[in-house]
């Protein structure tokens, strides 16, 4: 099983969890820019943020055979803050770097109207560099939020293939079918959608537009929630086919809409750089002896 997660925060996730997710199959995945669960106070936190995911997180996975890509955008909770409305000027210098595949995550969180005036801003900045847009849906009245971002992108001209509509559930999934989008569900331990929930959705819509991820972050999250998902499909009949192109082809089909995939070593075969400018992810030089940090590993837990 090969898997691309197309939603998850790997900066708030540890080398535990990567080496567990290449284990699992995840060769490719793509990281929103989102809220630190810690409001930030100025543009240049958003700036550091964003160098971040461009660089060290692109390397820390890549040592570990995963390629990452990201997105990037101010934040529909953060777009309230008036200290960080000069984040949006600052966009257009990673929007066009390479291995930024989407404007987002935009969208809702408690639909105000700044909250309205940046999604609008950040839906034309996606048209002028012709990227896909990944849009976060409100948890709080999540069916008329559903309604209210549908409305604008429609507005914005953009073609409806190019929008991933996230954290989707049974009640707006109709909606978004209908509205040509794409269709994003996030797998939480106890919220948002289950492993079983999921399976019953795709045996009643279809395939068709479907992606899954884990949206794994600070939180109680689990990143191999895509995992999961995969072996219930299987057990409940789909094919390792079906499968496939719900846990890799629907999102490298999506996100290839940037032309900015970085897909040609997702086997985890290539050598990757030892260090970012001039770190790398060791704890202090490697033993002669492999066994040695084996055993250090294993008293300490396994993580690092």
């Amino acid at each position: 099983m090969r898997i691309f997660d197309p939603h998850i925060h790997m900066t708030s996730r540890t080398t535990a969890d990567y080496r567990a997710m290449y284990d699992a199959g995840v060769r490719a995945l793509v990281e929103p820019a989102f809220w630190l669960g810690q409001p930030r106070t100025s543009v240049g936190s958003f700036r550091d943020y964003f160098d971040g995911l461009v660089g060290w997180e692109r390397f820390r996975a890549a040592q570990f055979g995963i390629r990452h890509h990201c997105t990037i955008a101010l934040n529909p909770k953060e777009a309230n803050d008036p200290r960080l409305a000069g984040v949006l000027d600052i966009l257009p210098r990673y929007l066009a770097k390479d291995g930024v595949v989407a404007v987002g995550e935009v969208g809702f969180d408690s639909r105000t109207s700044e909250e309205e005036k940046a999604f609008r801003h950040q839906l034309e900045l996606a048209r002028e560099f012709g990227l896909p847009v990944l849009v976060h849906t409100p948890h709080r009245d999540k069916v008329e939020g559903t309604r209210h971002t549908l409305r604008l992108v429609a507005e914005s001209g953009i073609a409806p293939e190019m929008v991933l509509v996230d954290h989707l559930n049974e009640t707006t999934v109709e909606m978004v079918l209908d509205s040509g989008c794409v269709l994003g569900f996030s797998i939480y331990p106890d919220t948002k959608m289950s492993p079983d929930r999921m399976v019953r959705i795709l045996s009643e819509h279809g395939l068709d537009r479907m992606v899954v991820n884990s949206a794994a972050d600070w939180g109680h999250s689990d990143p191999l929630t895509t995992l999961y998902t995969g072996r219930k499909m299987l057990a409940a009949g789909f094919t390792a086919d079906d499968v496939d192109r719900v846990l890799w082809r629907n999102p490298v089909e999506f996100y290839g809409r940037s032309d900015r995939l970085l897909l040609e070593d997702a086997t985890g075969s290539g050598a990757a750089p030892a260090t970012f400018s001039g770190n790398s992810v060791l704890r202090g030089e490697r033993p002669e002896d492999p066994s040695e940090g084996d055993a250090e590993r294993a008293a300490e837990g396994g993580a690092a």
